[in-house]
């Protein structure tokens, strides 16, 4: 079998399709040139934060430049990326495998993967179907449930959690007027940036999530604690369990769960005043602040929505 031909399979069966993944592989490609192969997978981890060696940015994007790619990746090289160490650890037995029966051109394997980038970068967006049959939360939904084909096919990918977080701020945007709000890449961390929330208005902290855990309604009670407003945007099926959650600590009562299709749809109707010209005007100014937001925060274009029309 040729050796792109092995790549792809290697890169189907194993998930090397997102930003994270193909970071690892260009890296950990470039160490293979630099120490040969087979490569120890336990020399390639930093001591002290348990990383992939070089894995970062820098290093990244310095690969990339020599194919005349200046467009990011990553903003961290894939480096808080979840799964980096087990990727790392399978694409060494990878390199490994190929070099006990034949010399590697790493050449080669490396322009397969600036290939893979390229075609990363060039994604298909999601496409949200303006179909007046249909209600607002069926529409939402929709795109939702493509955000979550999307991410089952890319393990370790967080593509719901980020399409919503960025659609809740672009709703806000549009509430309350461009300014008010500071959006954040979806991989931020909260306490890193000193923020309450994924977004925090006023008194309250907005915390957007696919699945509720007992560390975020850690944070809601810190939030109390603060006397700020936590409210948690979720999903439909999640919303139960992050009553459950917040009832085990006893501030059920002191916080919001709302259901983020919900969230969206209430707000448009509102927005668009219940009139059917204006709703659709809201829609697409909604999926206009959105993809203005994924191209300023995020890397990755096919996060970006497209709008169809008709059944």
């Amino acid at each position: 079998m040729a050796i792109r031909d092995q790549l792809a399979a290697f890169a189907k069966e194993n998930g090397f399709q997102g930003k994270g993944p193909l970071c690892v592989a260009l890296v950990i490609t470039d160490h293979a040139r630099n120490r040969g192969l087979p490569l120890n997978p336990d020399e390639l981890v930093t001591e002290k934060e348990g990383q992939v060696l070089g894995l970062g940015r820098g290093k990244v994007q310095g690969i990339l430049a020599k194919h005349g790619i200046t467009r990011v990746l990553a903003k961290e090289g894939g480096r808080t990326s979840r799964g980096s160490m087990g990727n790392m650890r399978s694409y060494v037995a990878f390199l490994n495998r190929l070099s006990a029966t034949d010399d590697v051109d790493l050449d080669s394997l490396e322009a397969f993967w600036v290939d893979q980038v390229v075609a990363f970068f060039s994604a298909k967006p999601f496409s949200l179907r303006l179909d007046s049959s249909l209600g607002l939360r069926a529409v939402v939904r929709n795109l939702m449930d493509q955000a979550k084909v999307r991410q089952d096919e890319m393990p370790g990918t967080m593509f719901l959690g980020t399409v919503m977080q960025h659609l809740v701020g672009a709703k806000l945007d549009l509430v309350l007027g461009q300014g008010h709000i500071e959006h954040n890449s979806a991989n931020a961390n909260d306490e890193r940036v000193g923020r309450t929330g994924d977004f925090d208005i006023g008194d309250v902290s907005i915390h957007v999530s696919t699945s509720p855990s007992e560390a975020l309604i850690a944070k809601c009670v810190e939030n109390i604690a603060a006397n700020r407003r936590p409210i948690i945007v979720t999903t439909f099926r999640k919303t139960a369990a992050a009553e459950a959650l917040a009832d085990n600590v006893n501030i059920s009562d002191r916080l919001d769960i709302v259901e983020f299709e919900q969230f969206i749809a209430t707000n448009i109707y509102e927005l668009g005043r219940f009139l059917p010209d204006q709703r659709s005007m809201k829609i697409l100014e909604l999926i206009e602040r959105y993809n203005a937001i994924i191209g300023e925060h995020e890397t990755d274009p096919s996060l970006r929505i497209e709008v169809a029309t008709g059944r």
